[in-house]
């Protein structure tokens, strides 16, 4: 009886890493938001990582929130690092290029509590009273993501997380003062 059991649960292992290694490789989550403000205040929310406090949706999960700014104050080079409570983790970005007003794309570290390289992307298309703003996260899957994958919708999960910062970017950006947009876009 010992040994079938031993048997059935080595199979439904099997069959579960089977599953888990055909699963895609990659991910892509994506979300989009119109704003009632011009492609050069809304870009300027993300390509200035202060700008971050006002939108970013990780911001108010940690108000004991360590963060570190370095490299160029906006654009291409700039580089903010934050270390927090388990809600937040540990983790940097660097902005990787800045194409003003219209695209912004990011290398995201996260350090804790998982080690993951992953590529966020922000464009800014002009549309009918405005913008539309898309967040976009791209990343590879090793064994152990894959498997988390099935089990977590990380869409759904992440997803939520981009909704909440698109509509508070939409307000920072919406009610922003022109002057600072045009420093904050002048240094990229």
């Amino acid at each position: 009886m010992l040994v079938k059991i031993l048997i059935g649960a080595a199979l439904v292992l099997v069959s579960l890493a089977v599953v888990v290694a055909t699963r895609p490789a990659t991910f892509h989550i994506e979300r989009s938001l119109a704003m009632s403000a011009p492609p050069e205040r809304a870009f300027a929310q993300v390509n200035d990582f202060h700008a971050w406090k006002a939108w970013s949706p990780w911001e108010g999960k940690d108000p004991a929130m360590q963060r570190t700014y370095s490299g160029a104050p906006a654009g291409a080079g700039a580089v903010y690092a934050w270390a927090g409570n388990k809600e937040v983790g540990e983790g940097r970005m660097t902005i990787l290029s800045s194409e003003a007003p219209s695209r912004i794309a990011i290398k995201l570290e996260f350090l804790k509590p998982f080690v993951a390289t992953n590529t966020a992307s922000y464009s800014f298309v002009p549309a009918p009273g405005g913008t539309r703003v898309t967040w976009a996260m791209d990343g590879d899957l090793n064994f152990f993501m894959k498997a988390f994958h099935l089990f977590v919708n990380m869409d759904k999960l992440v997803g939520a997380d981009f909704e909440k910062g698109l509509a508070q970017m939409k307000t920072a950006a919406e009610t922003a003062d022109t002057s600072s947009t045009q420093a904050t876009l002048g240094t990229h």
